[in-house]
């Protein structure tokens, strides 16, 4: 997934994603889940996920936040613009199950 923060917002979004992740720690099904941001441009944040399966991803989706966790509603205050959802078939390679 791409993100798109508010032109100089890229760090406040990246540290609230970054707290998604951890509440995402051990999350049933969730095998990966991390963000980064585009070397040459600090305000694009991507968010890698691999997940076992989309019903795993959408029961992530539909529970209630972890403690400590941001709400929906702040990621999305921080966005320029709507995400941008880049779906793959992952095929393989280091450091997955």
């Amino acid at each position: 997934m791409k993100a798109t923060a508010q032109p100089g917002r890229g760090a406040d979004l990246a540290d609230l994603l970054l707290r998604v992740a951890e509440g995402l720690r051990g999350f049933p099904g969730c095998e990966v889940y991390a963000i980064a941001h585009d070397a040459d441009d600090p305000d694009s944040i991507r968010v890698i996920e691999v997940w076992q399966s989309e019903e795993a991803a959408q029961s992530a989706l539909a529970a209630t936040p972890a403690e400590g966790s941001p709400k929906p509603s702040e990621v999305m205050a921080l966005l320029a613009s709507p995400l941008e959802r880049i779906d793959l078939a992952l095929l393989g390679g280091v450091g997955l199950p």
